[in-house]
């Protein structure tokens, strides 16, 4: 318990970090990696919310695959949140479905959400992704929540995830092994074929193996 309170408040510190910066971008901060050897040439909001170019990234690949039901795990504040609903507002359909934990992080992020030009594109929740209920099928889902539970969430929503859609999970770095380990061991279980991207907090590119085209 101990462990967990004090990433609450690691969130907290974060979010107050973010407001004060009011979206100046900083130079990525996170420590080079084999794979990444030069983190500072991608650029960032806040040490949690994550880096520009992978936003940037994710509403494009809205726009390229056009999902009707997009589910991002760990809001924190809602900037990926935005950044998806971005590309569901270029193609002029669907929605994106976000949960977040922390009862006082989801309140400023319901707040941010709740004044943004993007919000009927977003729904927001305050639940745990190991709890919450999907209805319908997932045609991209964003795994960005606590790393040590990403393998369980991308498991219990695999059976609702489009066999030809995707599944990205943040934070797949070689220095976050917990979720790139996650990521190897799905793939050896048969469950997902992965693409690791060389971003300084590493990003998987997965899909589900069972019943693609």
């Amino acid at each position: 318990m101990g462990l967990f309170s004090k990433k609450i408040k690691q969130e907290h510190k974060i979010m107050l970090q973010h407001d004060r910066a009011a979206g100046t971008l900083q130079p990525e901060s996170h420590r080079a990696t084999p794979e990444c050897p030069q983190p500072e040439r991608w650029s960032m909001i806040d040490s949690m919310t994550a880096e520009l170019e992978v936003l940037e990234f994710l509403a494009t690949l809205v726009t390229t695959i056009k999902p009707m039901l997009v589910v991002e795990t760990g809001s924190f504040l809602g900037v990926s949140t935005e950044w998806i609903a971005k590309g569901l507002e270029r193609n002029g359909f669907g929605k994106v479905i976000s949960c977040e934990f922390d009862p006082v992080v989801y309140a400023r992020a319901k707040e941010r959400l709740e004044a943004s030009p993007l919000k009927p594109w977003i729904e927001l929740r305050n639940q745990s992704s190991l709890e919450m209920k999907i209805d319908g099928t997932i045609d991209l889902f964003f795994s960005d929540s606590d790393m040590p539970i990403r393998e369980q969430e991308v498991k219990r929503f695999l059976p609702q995830i489009n066999p030809n859609g995707l599944i990205l999970m943040h934070d797949a770095s070689s220095h976050h092994k917990v979720v790139r380990d996650a990521a190897k061991s799905m793939e050896s279980e048969g469950l997902l074929s992965v693409i690791f991207l060389p971003t300084p907090r590493g990003l998987v590119i997965a899909q589900p193996r069972v019943g693609r085209s």
